[in-house]
């Protein structure tokens, strides 16, 4: 196992699952369009009173849920450096700790709702509001239901750290070649919507990236609330760190009575 510590990676939570084999697949570009590794973990939380034989067949299990993954991407063909390593401590635990020096971190999620949250999500759910760095959920099954060319639905408002969220909406559009939705959640009156001074927020980004088409939409009561009634295709939400608390609504549940479309990924940028 390779055991790097550079800030420059792109850092994947890998469990043996389906969805973090695919919020690998989903990170390789991010690693390509920085030019820099895409870092696989796998975490093992040691226990003093775990039965003897148990944490050998913990590395096992690990070394081959990363052996796995690892093959699944060299399979994509792709011009990426994928590393692995095995890391002690808990699943979010250790990829918080990993946040600390890295690009991006990414975990996937079969859904984080009420329920799924203590159980499943937990990880996803504990890793959007706790990471130092952007924290990419990506939500379990996606890819076959949502086109590359859906929309990016990226938050538009005058926080403090709202730049660095249109930053990373903008170009996580051009890196996917997709459009933008661009959610402007100030708090208005009935009737007032402010489209002026959404305009005057994208002036600067717009003229940056003019190869990338937007449209601005009224998301009165918030990013959240707007997500789960719309039904414009997205493909990824960015949202600030204030919304990392509402990422499990966004991601949303998964169950068989519910439609694909009843949740979104999301990337969560800390201010």
């Amino acid at each position: 196992m390779n055991h790097p510590r550079s800030p420059k990676r792109i850092v994947v939570g890998i469990d043996g699952s389906d969805a973090a084999i695919n919020a690998a697949r989903w990170a390789v570009a991010e690693a390509i369009s920085h030019d820099i590794p895409l870092r696989l973990i796998h975490a093992i939380l040691h226990r003093d009173d775990a039965p003897a034989g148990d944490e050998s067949l913990d590395i096992e299990y690990a070394e081959t849920a990363l052996h796995g993954a690892a093959a699944a991407l060299h399979a994509m063909g792709k011009p990426v450096e994928v590393e692995t390593d095995i890391v002690p401590g808990t699943p979010a635990g250790s990829l918080v700790d990993e946040s600390r020096c890295a690009a991006m971190v990414v975990v996937g999620s079969v859904g984080i709702g009420r329920v799924a949250r203590k159980l499943l999500g937990s990880t996803a759910d504990a890793v959007a509001q706790g990471s130092h760095c952007p924290a990419a959920i990506l939500r379990a099954g996606r890819d076959d239901v949502v086109p590359d060319s859906a929309w990016i639905a990226v938050v538009v408002d005058d926080a403090p750290g709202n730049d660095a969220v249109l930053e990373h909406g903008f170009r996580e559009a051009r890196l996917r070649g997709a459009p933008i939705l661009a959610m402007g959640v100030w708090r208005w009156g009935l009737g007032e919507i402010p489209y002026e001074q959404l305009d005057r927020r994208l002036d600067r980004w717009v003229s940056r990236y003019r190869d990338i088409h937007v449209q601005p939409v009224a998301a009165r009561h918030g990013a959240a609330e707007f997500l789960a009634g719309t039904e414009e295709p997205v493909q990824l939400a960015v949202v600030g760190g204030d919304v990392a608390g509402e990422v499990a609504r966004i991601v949303g549940p998964v169950a068989a009575h519910l439609p694909r479309r009843a949740g979104h990924s999301v990337l969560v940028v800390p201010h």
